[in-house]
């Protein structure tokens, strides 16, 4: 066992998104991000949002709420659809490079119908966070969809538990992952085959490749609702630019934790927070020090 971490050190990769001055959308690709049940479209929004500003070509947000499915007039650069039970057919012809699900799911049978098509579409890049784990983490049917899916595509799914989440997969607590949250994350991979970001104080990482690596950036006001949701889509940001950037899923999960947490410490060291320090504050963070890194 792995006693200390390596330290995540992947910002200098973002120069890899530096783009071509003929490069269009379909450059930087395309994310379906998938969640939103009814109380909880605002969960997929900010996703959606931290998605947008990343630099994704196209953003679609299949929303499961119908009183949401409606274009933003705040931000209508979002597509925003209803999901319905044919979830499957509307991906194979949207065609995404990155599918991202779990923000504001919920545990209806829609949303587990839309994770069941999520799992199952070939070749893609996969975020998989919040309700989608506690979906995972109730049916064995599931997890074994997740495993065999990256037994046929390994290095293509990404999880993004919270304490809370990791210990409902690992049928644990969360006071013993966050006691030993380097065996939690080890087990995670071993459970799922799939890129993990254990989030938290010191975020890890870790793949089936890949020994840990914690972020050392972050700070106590990124303690709120929300902010899973932007690092959701910043992932799926980064990863859709990198389908033709040369950045795989691994690299591009580590930047965006690196981003997310930094962009976090650059607003508290301008006096915005730890305290009130917002998601949607970070998103445009977020954008500022990528711009700046490229």
């Amino acid at each position: 066992m792995i006693s200390q971490p390596a330290t995540l050190d992947t910002l200098k990769l973002i120069k890899l998104l530096k783009r071509e001055p003929a490069e269009h959308k379909g450059n930087a690709g395309k994310v379906v991000l998938i969640g939103g049940a009814p109380g909880m479209a605002g969960a997929l929004i900010l996703a959606g949002n931290a998605c947008l500003h990343l630099g994704a070509g196209w953003t679609i947000l299949e929303i499961l709420d119908p009183s949401s499915a409606r274009a933003d007039a705040n931000q209508p650069e979002l597509m925003i659809r209803l999901a319905a039970l044919d979830i499957q057919e509307v991906l194979i012809a949207t065609q995404p490079d990155v599918i991202a699900i779990g923000p504001g799911l919920g545990n209806s049978e829609l949303a587990s119908c839309c994770l069941r098509s999520a799992l199952s579409y070939p070749n893609v890049r996969l975020v998989i966070d919040a309700d989608a784990l506690n979906l995972i983490s109730e049916s064995a049917a599931l997890l074994e969809q997740l495993q065999a899916r990256n037994l046929q595509y390994p290095g293509l799914t990404v999880l993004t538990p919270h304490p809370g989440e990791a210990a409902k997969l690992l049928k644990s607590t969360t006071d013993k992952v966050q006691a030993d949250r380097m065996n939690a994350i080890q087990q995670l991979v071993e459970l799922t085959h799939s890129i993990v970001v254990l989030k938290g104080q010191n975020t890890l990482i870790a793949s089936p490749q890949h020994s840990p690596a914690q972020c050392l950036a972050g700070n106590p006001g990124m303690g709120t609702g929300g902010m899973g949701d932007v690092l959701t889509g910043c992932i799926a940001a980064i990863a859709s630019q990198g389908v033709r950037h040369q950045i795989d899923l691994w690299q591009a999960t580590g930047i965006a934790v690196e981003l997310h947490a930094s962009a976090a410490d650059s607003l508290v060291n301008q006096g915005v927070g730890p305290i009130g320090l917002t998601p949607s504050e970070t998103i445009l963070e977020m954008r500022t020090l990528l711009n700046k890194l490229l």
